[in-house]
């Protein structure tokens, strides 16, 4: 790390890399949730975010949440595609996300609307992998991303063989 980092490199790199991750991500409708886990590495749901997913260190959303960078969230409501998905404009101060387990921050718009994580929380589970009705479930994230369901559904798999 450089310590000397200018203020103008530091955004314009940080800008660089918010794009990339936006331009895989658009690429491949969520290319992120190819590396959900490592391979051999024993499942816990407790690590895990409710869906199953596990949000990378740089998230691009994580990151204009902390910093309260405006750019940043116009980016990810854009791509996010959360004007559609909710029927909200953009507000800078509604459109944040400090992670879906995080219990000292505020829920922003997306996590108050995703029905995969009100579900695991009203069921009292870690994680949707521990869930008997995963294979059925017909919640909006699974609709829009199936095969996202479909790596979840193999995390699920390899958490029950664990657990025998």
């Amino acid at each position: 790390m450089n310590p000397t980092l200018k203020r103008r490199d530091f955004f314009k790199k940080t800008a660089q890399a918010g794009m990339a991750c936006c331009a895989l991500m658009t690429t491949s409708k969520l290319g992120a949730f190819n590396n959900l886990f490592l391979e051999g590495e024993e499942l816990d749901p407790k690590l895990l975010n409710y869906c199953g997913y596990k949000c990378p260190e740089d998230c691009t959303f994580l990151n204009a949440s902390l910093e309260n960078d405006v750019e940043m969230k116009k980016e990810v409501f854009k791509s996010w595609e959360i004007n559609e998905r909710f029927g909200i404009e953009f507000e800078a101060d509604k459109i944040f996300c400090f992670g879906c387990k995080t219990k000292d921050k505020p829920e922003g718009v997306v996590l108050n609307n995703c029905t995969v994580r009100s579900c695991v929380i009203e069921k009292e589970l870690e994680c949707c992998i521990e869930c008997d009705e995963l294979v059925t479930c017909e919640k909006e994230l699974w609709d829009r991303f199936p095969k996202f369901k479909e790596k979840v559904i193999e995390m699920q798999l390899t958490f029950l063989e664990a657990k025998k």
